[in-house]
């Protein structure tokens, strides 16, 4: 659909978002069609906006924003004076029933996030909901996405991906999670899913020490850190590689998008359990299991409280 699609002349109140538009009106004679419109913003780069978010930023009644003190610096530097309502995670099903009221007096309502699109790992999904239960109009309007653009410049499989937005803070059970995406995508064929997540910068070499747990150190990954900004990256490699060229900077920063290209299943059963290795070297070795997970760890640059803690876990799940 085309920018002026989602248009409408002043001397049409019509429900429908394609309003009268020819060589001869003006942009400052049409206005936007009733409805919600879901408006991506930049997610690091303001030329990512496009001419039609401008549009709707210009002609909605209202946008309701992740952070208005944020949305506001995209407003002012695009020189877009409509008012702003706040729309966060903590106010989401209070404000969306205010906004709802609107919206079914006739309202146009514009949301945004702080950057990207929303509703994805932002807040927005719960007023798209609200509002097709109460009849009310929904109209995205496309733009700049992370997930996507990692993965478009990752060299990964493209033509079958996952995203699982944030992977869970908790050591236990962000393992626990790629646990069973490892074993979904095991089972899922010969070419399983590119699987996608957003990871805080923080919790990053956190996060590929499990991976590298969970699929082995030759898991291929890819970190896309900064996206579309002046410091942009591409760190593409074994997960063992790119943890370990994480782990040397003084500190990692940036918004990081992390894509994974688990193995497929005739590969998935040459990675072994943490217990069955375990009690291989026991038996070769003629070692306990305290001293066989000490020379594992050494073998596979993990700590032992790390390994000691799997193989708890691998034995809860008999």
């Amino acid at each position: 659909m085309r920018a002026e699609d989602a248009l409408e002349s002043d001397e049409r109140d019509g429900d429908s978002a394609q309003g009268s538009f020819d060589s001869t009106t003006k942009k400052s004679e049409l206005k936007l069609a009733p409805g919600l419109y879901l408006v991506a913003t930049p997610i690091g780069n303001l030329g990512d906006i496009t001419l039609r978010a401008l549009d709707v930023l210009r002609g909605v009644d209202r946008i309701a924003c992740e952070d208005t003190r944020q949305t506001q610096k995209l407003l002012n530097h695009f020189e877009i004076s409509t008012p702003t309502v706040s729309y966060h995670q903590h106010n989401e099903r209070e404000r969306a029933e205010q906004l709802i009221e609107t919206l079914k007096a006739g309202g146009r309502v514009a949301v945004v996030s702080d950057a990207g699109v929303p509703a994805i790992s932002d807040p927005g999904g719960w007023l798209v909901k609200a509002a097709i239960e109460a009849g009310v109009r929904v109209i995205p309007i496309p733009g700049a996405n992370a997930a996507l653009s990692g993965l478009i410049g990752s060299g990964l499989r493209t033509e079958a991906f996952a995203f699982h937005g944030f992977l869970p803070e908790k050591a236990g059970e962000r393992r626990t999670r790629l646990e069973e995406l490892a074993e979904a995508s095991a089972g899922s064929g010969d070419a399983p899913a590119t699987l996608i997540f957003y990871e805080a910068p923080h919790r990053i070499l956190e996060t590929l020490s499990d991976c590298e747990a969970v699929w082995g150190p030759e898991l291929r990954v890819v970190v896309a850190r900064e996206l579309t900004k002046i410091h942009e990256e591409f760190l593409r490699g074994s997960v063992r590689d790119v943890r370990a060229d994480l782990s040397a900077r003084e500190r990692v920063r940036g918004e990081i998008t992390l894509l994974i290209e688990p193995v497929c299943k005739k590969d998935a059963a040459a990675h072994e359990k943490l217990t069955v290795r375990v009690q291989r070297m026991m038996d070769e070795l003629g070692v306990d299991e305290k001293e066989a997970l000490k020379k594992l760890a050494r073998e596979l640059r993990q700590s032992k409280s790390e390994l000691y803690r799997e193989l708890q876990r691998e034995k809860a799940r008999r």
